[in-house]
C-alpha cells in the first residue's frame, strides 16, 4: 500500500511539474503544490495547496488516493492540456472622465512634445506569458514570473497587472462570448518576433525577482572573501617577517609564490561556488482579447511628427506605459529619436562608448553609426 502512495505521490508530482507548477516535498507522503490557474481549474485546488497520499492525511491536506475523484481531474488537466489557451473578456469599455489629464504622465518624453488627439473605443489582444524559473548557485531557488504584452503596441503589462488580467480571464464566461471580426485585433505576432520581446522584456524583471536570492548570495561571498584573505594575508605577512629577518631567504620567497597561487585558486573557488545559472522556460501562454479605451497621441520632435497608440484597460483602469522599442525596460523615462521617432529609454538613446556620440539603438541595434 505504501508503495502504491508513493508511485501515485510521484506521478503527480512529475505530472503537475510538466503543466508548469512548483511542487516540493514537504513530508514522506505529502507535496505542497504553487499552481498556475489553469491547473487551479482543473484540479480544484488554491493556487497553494498540500497534497497527501497516505492512508492517514494529516490536517489541512487534500487526501489523493486511487478510489476518490482526483483520476478523473489528472484526466481532465491531460485532456485540455495546451501551452496557448484563448479567452474573450467583455467589460464595460466607458472611456475615464478625463482623458486628457490621465494621457499627460504615461506620456511625457524628456526631449519631444507630445499632444493628446482624441480617444475611442476599440479591441485589442494580449498575451499573458507564464514563466517558470530556476536558479542555481550555492543554492537552489525556484519561482514563477508572470508578464504580459499588447500585441497592438508592444507595451509590457507588468507582473501585478498582468496577473490581475489572468485572474480576471477565470472569472470569464467564455461559452458566451463572441470574438470581435479579425479587422478589428492586431495581427497575430510572428514567433521571431515574440521570441525577440521576450529576449529583452524578461531578463529586467527576472533579475528583480531574483535580487533578494543574490544579495544572500553576496552576503556570504563576502564573509568567505573576508575570512579567506585574512588566513594568507596572515601567512604573507609571517612569510615577509622571515625575509625580512633573512631566516631562509629563498625558501621563503618558494613560500610566498605558493600562497600567492593557493590564494587565487580559493578565490576562483569561491567565483564558481557563487556563480549563478538560470533557466527559464515558458510554462503557459493565455491570449487574452478585450475590449479598451485606445488613446491617439503626437509626437511632435522638432518637424516632424508620429501618432502613437496607447490603451486604457477597463479592469486595470489605468493607461499603458509607452514601451521602450529597443529594451522594453520598466524604467519611465523617455527619449524619441530624430531619424524614425523612435520611443526608447535614456539609457537606448545614450552616448556611445567611444564616441560620445548619442544615437538611438532601435534605429543602430548593432553599433555606433558614427563610429562604428
Amino acid at each position: 500500500m505504501m508503495e502504491a502512495s508513493t508511485q501515485l505521490r510521484d506521478f503527480v508530482s512529475a505530472l503537475l511539474q510538466r503543466e508548469g507548477a512548483l511542487v516540493e516535498e514537504v513530508a514522506s507522503h505529502t507535496i505542497e503544490v504553487l499552481a498556475p490557474p489553469r491547473i487551479q481549474e482543473e484540479l480544484h485546488i488554491a493556487d497553494l495547496a498540500q497534497l497527501s497520499f497516505g492512508t492517514d492525511p494529516p490536517s489541512g491536506t487534500q487526501p489523493v488516493t486511487l478510489e476518490s475523484d482526483w483520476l478523473e481531474r489528472l484526466g481532465h488537466l491531460l485532456t485540455n492540456r495546451g501551452r496557448k489557451a484563448r479567452c474573450v473578456l467583455h467589460v464595460p469599455s466607458a472611456a475615464p472622465s478625463s482623458p486628457q489629464r490621465i494621457a499627460a504622465p504615461a506620456a511625457s518624453f524628456q526631449n519631444a512634445v507630445c499632444d493628446f488627439a482624441g480617444v475611442n473605443a476599440a479591441w485589442t489582444t494580449y498575451l499573458i506569458l507564464l514563466f517558470r524559473y530556476t536558479a542555481f548557485s550555492d543554492e537552489e531557488r525556484d519561482g514563477l514570473l508572470t508578464l504580459g504584452v499588447n500585441l497592438t503596441n508592444a507595451a509590457v503589462i507588468e507582473e501585478p497587472s498582468a496577473t490581475e488580467l489572468f485572474h480576471a480571464a477565470g472569472l470569464a464566461d467564455n461559452g458566451q462570448s463572441a470574438l470581435p471580426p479579425a479587422s478589428e485585433l492586431p495581427r497575430p505576432w510572428s514567433n521571431e518576433g515574440l521570441n525577440t520581446w521576450i529576449k529583452r522584456a524578461v531578463p529586467e524583471r527576472l533579475k528583480q525577482h531574483l535580487t533578494p536570492f543574490v544579495k544572500g548570495l553576496q552576503r556570504r561571498l563576502d564573509r568567505d572573501l573576508v575570512r579567506i584573505h585574512g588566513y594568507y594575508s596572515d601567512l604573507q605577512r609571517e612569510s615577509v617577517l622571515r625575509l625580512q629577518k633573512r631566516d631562509g631567504e629563498a625558501r621563503e620567497r618558494l613560500r610566498l609564490e605558493a600562497i600567492d597561487r593557493e590564494y587565487r585558486a580559493k578565490i576562483e573557488d569561491l567565483r564558481q561556488k557563487y556563480s549563478v545559472r538560470v533557466d527559464v522556460a515558458l510554462s503557459q501562454t493565455l491570449e487574452l482579447i478585450m475590449p479598451v479605451q485606445r488613446f491617439d497621441l503626437l509626437i511632435k520632435r522638432r518637424k516632424a511628427r508620429r501618432q502613437l497608440q496607447l490603451d486604457w484597460n477597463p479592469v486595470l483602469r489605468k493607461l499603458e506605459m509607452p514601451p521602450c522599442e529597443h529594451t522594453f525596460t520598466t524604467d519611465v523615462g523617455r527619449m524619441v529619436c530624430d531619424d524614425r521617432l523612435h520611443v526608447v529609454s535614456a539609457a537606448a538613446h545614450g552616448p556611445c562608448a567611444n564616441c560620445q556620440k548619442a544615437y538611438c539603438r532601435a534605429c543602430h541595434p548593432q553599433k555606433c553609426p558614427k563610429c562604428g
